[in-house]
């Protein structure tokens, strides 16, 4: 079935309203009739099988037949912290990130940004990466959809509340040894459903200056493996990573 991310104000106990392109969608590109079904959700854990009943212009008006019992999101919330790259890679890693499970985005910019921020286009930019983030939680069945915040400062990054904070630092790929790594002893310390948040740099990483800001601000530096990873696979390791470490190994 054909799944569709609606507001959490679109829902009632027994009926949900699909609008916009999603009401565009079901009635002139998959044609659908009155009496088929979908699952729609509400980005914040509901999901439910819903029938067709009634079309209007950009409207659906659906009955909802069965509530989903779906277990499809990581046992822990995970926020990326991404310093903006060059070119579309932050589309790529909102795409690949959805799809690994993140809760939450936060883009920002820092000491080695080299992408020149542009508040003008933000709001073009906002809802392209948002589109992304819906198409890629509908694909792979995700029942939160994540939230992407606004651009933000270093300064801003380091006022992020989560129950543990972490920032990836290549430097920390020369200390690995075989005793457990500070990212695995991170990942031992969290309990079901609390906060991680793990920021990475740009093109460059993060200067010394910015590690040691961050330190001070509750961030653990981590290594990432004995390779350097471009910015935009760091987010792709740390999400495979908690889905291996929670979901196959049961931590």
């Amino acid at each position: 079935m054909q799944r569709y991310f609606l507001p959490p104000d679109h829902f009632t106990p027994n009926q949900c309203v699909i609008t916009g392109q999603d009401a565009y969608h079901i009635q002139r590109v998959m044609r659908m009739s009155l009496g088929e079904r979908v699952i729609c959700c509400d980005g914040r854990g509901r999901s439910v099988v819903a029938e067709l009943t009634h079309f209007d212009t950009d409207v659906v008006h659906c009955h909802i037949v069965q509530e989903l019992d779906e277990q499809r999101e990581l046992p822990v919330q995970v926020t990326i912290a991404q310093g903006l790259p060059k070119g579309d890679k932050m589309e790529w890693v909102l795409q690949k990130g959805t799809e690994l499970g993140a809760v939450r985005f936060v883009p920002f910019v820092s000491e080695r940004t080299i992408v020149k921020y542009d508040q003008q286009k933000e709001k073009k930019k906002r809802q392209r990466w948002q589109k992304i983030i819906k198409e890629a939680a509908e694909q792979t069945h995700r029942q939160w959809l994540p939230e992407l915040s606004p651009i933000v400062t270093i300064d801003e990054l380091a006022q992020l509340e989560a129950d543990t904070k972490l920032v990836a630092d290549e430097e920390q790929s020369t200390k690995l040894s075989s005793s457990p790594s500070a990212f695995v002893q991170a990942l031992k310390g969290l309990e079901e459903k609390q906060h991680l948040a793990v920021a990475i740099g740009p093109e460059g990483g993060f200067s010394r200056e910015e590690i040691h800001f961050l330190k001070q601000h509750g961030f653990t530096p981590i290594s990432l493996g004995r390779r350097i990873l471009r910015t935009e696979t760091a987010s792709q390791y740390v999400l495979a990573a908690i889905s291996f470490y929670f979901e196959q190994m049961g931590g």
